[in-house]
C-alpha cells in the first residue's frame, strides 16, 4: 500500500470523515443513515455516530474510541458510535497497515451479497482489492461480533469484501483510498451484473490475476480507473 495521506490533526480528520460520508451519498454508494466510516487517530480511532444522516454530520458528532474498547465501556453511556464499531475496531487492530475503513450499502454490490456471491475476476481491476476475487462474508446480524469475525476472515489478504445480505467493506491507508476502493467495488459489481445478462461472465485465470496483483504492488493502485 502507498503512504497514507491522512490529515495531521484531529479536527482535520473529523472533517475528512464528514466529507467522506457526504461524498459517499454524492457517488450514490450510500443513502440515509446507512454506512459508516472510521480512521485511526493516536491509540484509537474516530468513527461516525449511529443514526445520523450524512447531511447532518459535523465534526462534533464524530466519536473517538480506543482500540481496546469493549461494549461495556462507560463511553457508550455518553456517546453513540456506529453500531458497526466492532468490525472497525477489529480490522484496525488486526491490520496495522490499514488507516481507514469505509462501509457502504451500495446497490449492485449489495445485490451480489444477497446471493452470497463473491465478485470473481471478470475484470482485472478486481485485483485492486488484493487478489483474484472479492469475497462475500457469511451473514450475521449487523453490529454483532459474529459479523466482525466473518468480515476479518473474508478480508484476509484483501482490502475489500462483501457482507452477505448487507453491503461492502473497503480498506485503505487513508480515507481517500478506502473511499476510492468502495466505489470501485460497486463499479465492478455493476459490470458483473451487466455482463451476466449475456450469460455466465468469463473470468481471468489465477495466473493472470497474480500478474496484475504484482504490478499493482509495484506502483500502487491509482485513484482513477486506468
Amino acid at each position: 500500500m502507498s503512504v497514507s495521506n491522512q490529515p495531521a490533526t484531529e479536527d482535520a480528520l473529523r472533517a475528512d470523515i464528514v466529507n467522506t460520508m457526504q461524498e459517499m451519498v454524492r457517488l450514490g454508494i450510500n443513502q440515509g443513515t446507512s454506512g459508516n466510516v472510521s480512521t485511526r487517530w493516536r491509540d484509537g480511532f474516530l468513527i461516525t455516530p449511529s443514526g445520523v444522516p450524512a447531511a447532518q454530520l459535523d465534526t462534533d458528532t464524530i466519536v473517538w474510541l480506543p482500540l481496546d474498547i469493549e461494549a461495556t465501556a462507560p463511553v457508550f453511556d455518553e456517546k453513540r458510535p456506529s453500531t458497526e464499531w466492532r468490525f472497525h475496531r477489529d480490522i484496525l487492530h488486526a491490520r496495522p497497515e490499514i488507516g481507514a475503513v469505509v462501509h457502504t450499502h451500495s446497490n449492485a454490490a449489495t445485490a451480489m451479497s444477497i446471493h452470497g456471491r463473491d465478485i470473481p475476476a471478470h475484470h482485472y481491476m478486481v485485483a485492486a482489492a488484493g487478489g483474484n476475487s472479492i469475497r462475500c462474508a457469511p451473514y450475521a446480524t449487523f453490529g454483532s461480533q459474529a459479523l466482525s469475525d466473518h468480515a476479518l476472515a473474508a478480508l484476509q489478504d484483501r482490502t475489500a469484501c462483501l457482507l452477505a445480505h448487507h453491503g461492502v467493506i473497503a480498506l485503505g491507508p487513508d480515507l481517500a483510498r478506502a473511499l476510492w476502493l468502495a466505489n470501485e467495488v460497486e463499479v465492478l459489481a455493476q459490470q458483473y451484473l451487466l455482463a451476466a445478462t449475456l450469460g455466465a461472465p468469463p473470468v481471468l485465470s489465477d495466473e493472470q490475476m497474480a500478474e496484475v496483483v504484482d504490478r499493482f504492488s509495484q506502483y500502487g493502485v491509482r485513484r482513477k480507473r486506468p
